[in-house]
């Protein structure tokens, strides 16, 4: 399979142009990855144009590819939201890097009431660190989209997207199986996943998200890590709605 790469050039570029790629991504190019003259690669903007082409030029300050050919991925529909709750260590950024490859389609940091990790000043800087992991992760596993990475969600900001969106939170106890509803109809609404920190969702977070419309589900009889969960989750999604 090509290599892939991510540019903005890509958007609007036609075949028998040449995109020119520099910076970090020229650099992981032609330094790390070692692609050559000739070689076939792929493109995308991120957004869903995806090109194929032809390397003329290969040097860690410039890459340059010649468009052979170009496609035009729609969004996906609908789409499968990830919310997650910070954890402590890299646990949430591996969940993070795992829902990606598996086709999250957005994704929320979630400061959660039994959250370890708290984000607070440090936010920008927290959003920053995921957006990096999600657009390499992207591109490691050759996505035409790139998930997005909203802003920082509270509780009540979740009970509220409950009265508008198929909110689904995994919660052990949970007497509905997401096998048994992961394939109904949202009418076009997201579907949102919310896993919880380490130690679990609170009572009153499960109460009043259950009671502004989301539904409880669990995976099977096992309890996964908050690191985990979302990427099984997001399996029984992807094969339930035809994407698998």
């Amino acid at each position: 399979m090509a290599l892939h790469f991510v540019t903005d050039d890509a958007a609007s570029a036609q075949p028998g142009e040449v995109v020119v790629l520099t910076g970090a991504e020229a650099h992981h190019a032609a330094a790390v990855r070692r692609v050559r003259v000739d070689e076939a690669v792929t493109l995308g903007d991120g957004r869903g144009a995806w090109l194929s082409g032809l390397v003329t030029a290969a040097t860690p300050k410039q890459v340059d590819v010649r468009v052979t050919g170009r496609e035009e991925h729609p969004a996906p529909s609908p789409r499968f939201v990830l919310v997650q709750a910070l954890a402590k260590g890299d646990r949430d950024e591996l969940a993070v890097q795992a829902a990606t490859e598996l086709g999250v389609d957005a994704i929320v940091p979630w400061q959660a009431a039994r959250s370890v990790s708290r984000w607070d000043a440090k936010a920008d800087k927290g959003l920053g660190r995921w957006r990096t992991i999600v657009r390499e992760a992207a591109k490691q596993a050759h996505r035409a989209w790139i998930p997005d990475v909203e802003g920082i969600a509270r509780t009540a900001d979740l009970v509220r997207r409950a009265g508008t969106d198929l909110v689904l939170v995994l919660e052990p106890s949970a007497s509905d199986r997401l096998t048994a509803v992961a394939a109904e109809a949202s009418d076009g609404r997201d579907v949102v996943l919310v896993v919880g920190p380490e130690g679990g969702i609170a009572p009153e977070e499960l109460s009043a998200l259950e009671g502004a419309g989301a539904r409880l589900v669990r995976l099977g009889d096992t309890v996964l890590r908050t690191s985990t969960a979302g990427a099984a989750a997001l399996s029984v999604l992807s094969a339930a709605h035809g994407r698998w």
